[in-house]
């Protein structure tokens, strides 16, 4: 398989082998044990959470008794190169790779694909988490552009590679975080409003703070900042979250594979392993342009990336902050939930095969009227540890449970978390918590090597409850309710939502959990968000082939998930090749915006613009067209 054809985590293991020491045979037969175990938790899980409990039960009756939350009747699974919604519903592009946020910008020039400067001042590539803001009777929206198809951006080079300096910093440009005003033309369609002042682009090259518990420590300083304390740039920001005090929050996912070293006889750390620093980098080449990519020469600067970055969308001069008390891992996005004592809890996915869910708790309170800008700057963090019995804890991550100093539990999180023996888990992404009660989902999205080898820190990953099958391919959904619905708490009680699968390839436990059939089959659930009335909206980042295990699925969708009745409707399917991810609403609830990611990717895919125009990921809207609500 080529490099280009491989994933982030697939070149990580390719250059640091994971050790083959888990007894296949042994974790077959307990997860092939399990079934009647999953037939017995998908029946137990489909109901409410009771809060106050610290089991999840549903009331006799209850599902019944419940109505049809929908409001839209299922689309069909297809292959098709456009967005199918279901009638009486319309979409529309809203903003799309490289269209100018200021009007002194070009547009996007297919033949050339524009340049670094011109990229740095137009929407980013590849769109994934997002967030919508009002502000004084005006409309933000702050969007994470996790990343650059190298084939695609460079695809009017010979063989599609980097002939120039340029063509590499215009590669860099597309990442970061696209920070801009919209409104409503006089035909109701949303459009970028250019040159605002409150529109910004957030690239590699921007100046950011570190912030709490690891900034100033000795593994965070180079000769370029020997404070420690400052640092240039966020790159691969996949999920999102934003604060209840008005801040977006971009989580850097896979910042690793951007370093490389111009010794090629330098020895990795175990460090370096854990996190996927290698002496090659995914061929983006930014240490030909910028040194500080080269880990021979700056040892230090990938400890400066992976953290979760806060940033003010209403003040385009502010300075963004890495806060180093979420921790650093491969974070995917950050819900953030007020519990009843007042303390802001941040709960995160470390989108890795095998590695681990977070939480944080603030040290400090949340006031509504007063100033909350520096509540993430401390607080503990721990890991989910999830119990077969359908409880769990919440491990801390101190210096008396790791043996490590508080500063290091922050920069080597994956380490810390793995010397308190916490649950490995199928690539936790997404979480997202219910508004209207205090439960939580994480989607699992899949895991081929569960039950076949260790993580990268040789943790098992033999197959347990919550991750039950063996070569995970088409992921599960859980969902767990804080002891007393109290975030801060340290137990919990959980179940699983959905188990994805395929029941007609399978008769088995790979068929998927009751709530899963032919007509609402996916797999690989990767972003998950609720509305406003409770249903969870759920993405997928998986297969698109329609053949063999994962024939029927047709592309990437968006589902709806009833979390009361377990039924699960399909929304949306996106264009060829494309991934379905980050949704948010407009105020009204009137709106939804969807991001459609990497159309194309493997060249089969015209959208949006078709004929023979070059692929661009896009944000798009979706609305009733009655002018209904959705969401």
């Amino acid at each position: 398989m080529a490099k280009d054809d491989l994933s982030f985590d697939d070149f990580d293991e390719m250059n640091n082998p994971r050790p083959e020491t888990c007894d296949f045979d042994r974790v077959v037969e307990i997860a092939l044990s399990r079934r009647g175990f999953l037939g017995g938790v998908m029946t137990f899980g489909l109901g409410s959470f009771l809060v106050g409990t610290t089991a999840l039960t549903r009331p006799a009756g209850a599902v019944g008794a419940v109505k049809d939350r929908f409001g839209f009747a299922q689309v069909a699974a297809n292959s098709e190169d456009t967005i199918t919604v279901p009638e009486g519903f319309d979409w529309d592009v809203v903003v799309q790779w490289g269209d100018p946020l200021w009007s002194d910008v070009p547009g996007f020039d297919d033949s050339t694909r524009g340049t670094a400067a011109t990229q740095a001042r137009t929407f980013g590539d590849n769109n994934d988490g997002m967030s919508f803001f009002s502000y004084k009777g005006r409309t933000i929206m702050a969007v994470n552009n996790e990343y650059t198809n190298r084939d695609i951006i460079w695809g009017n080079n010979p063989d599609a590679k980097a002939v120039s300096e340029d063509d590499v910093e215009k590669g860099m440009m597309a990442h970061g975080v696209s920070v801009f005003e919209v409104t409503r033309d006089n035909n109701g369609k949303w459009i970028v409003v250019q040159d605002s002042d409150l529109n910004r682009r957030i690239t590699p090259q921007t100046e950011m703070a570190l912030t709490g518990p690891a900034a100033g420590h000795d593994l965070l300083k180079t000769d370029a900042d020997p404070s420690g304390t400052i640092s240039l740039g966020t790159w691969n920001n996949c999920g999102n979250g934003e604060t209840p005090w008005g801040t977006y929050l971009a989580c850097e996912e896979n910042f690793n594979g951007y370093f490389s070293s111009s010794d090629e006889a330098l020895k990795q750390t175990q460090q370096q392993k854990r996190y996927g620093i290698n002496l090659e980098d995914w061929g983006y080449g930014w240490a030909k342009v910028d040194e500080r990519f080269d880990i021979a020469k700056h040892p230090n600067e990938p400890h400066r990336a992976g953290y979760v970055v806060e940033i003010d969308p209403f003040d385009p001069n502010s300075t963004p902050k890495k806060r180093t008390a979420l921790g650093r891992f491969k974070h995917e996005n950050a819900e953030v939930v007020i519990a009843t004592n007042g303390k802001a809890v941040v709960y995160m996915g470390d989108d890795e095969r095998g590695e681990f869910l977070y939480r944080f708790v603030s040290d400090g309170v949340y006031t509504a009227t007063g100033d909350n800008s520096n509540l993430l700057e401390s607080g503990a963090l721990y890991v989910a540890k999830f119990n077969d019995d359908l409880t769990g804890e919440w491990l801390a991550l101190t210096p008396e449970t790791t043996g490590m100093s508080d500063a290091e539990v922050r920069i080597f999180t994956r380490e810390a978390a793995s010397a308190v023996g916490a649950t490995t888990m199928d690539r936790p992404e997404w979480v997202a918590a219910n508004p209207n009660l205090p439960e939580l989902y994480v989607a699992l999205t899949n895991n081929k090597n569960r039950g076949v080898k260790p993580n990268a820190g040789g943790d098992d990953t033999s197959a347990n409850a919550v991750n039950p099958r063996v070569e995970n391919h088409y992921g599960q959904i859980a969902r767990w309710l804080p002891t007393d619905g109290d975030h801060t708490a340290e137990t919990f009680a959980w179940d699983l939502f959905a188990l994805a699968g395929n029941p007609d390839v399978y008769d088995d436990e790979y068929a998927g959990s009751e709530n899963i059939n032919s007509g609402n089959m996916f797999n690989s659930p990767d972003g998950i968000s609720f509305d406003s009335a409770g249903m969870l909206w759920i993405q997928t980042d998986g297969k698109y082939s329609n053949e063999g295990d994962f024939s029927g699925m047709g592309n990437n969708q968006m589902l709806v998930g009833d979390t009361t009745t377990g039924e699960i409707r399909r929304f949306l399917v996106g264009p060829k090749e494309c991934e379905v991810t980050g949704i948010c609403w407009s105020a009204d609830r009137r709106t939804a915006f969807v991001g459609i990611q990497h159309p194309g990717e493997k060249g089969e895919s015209h959208f949006p613009n078709g004929g023979n125009s070059v692929p661009r990921s896009a944000i798009i809207s979706v609305t009733r067209k009655d002018g209904g609500l959705i969401g």
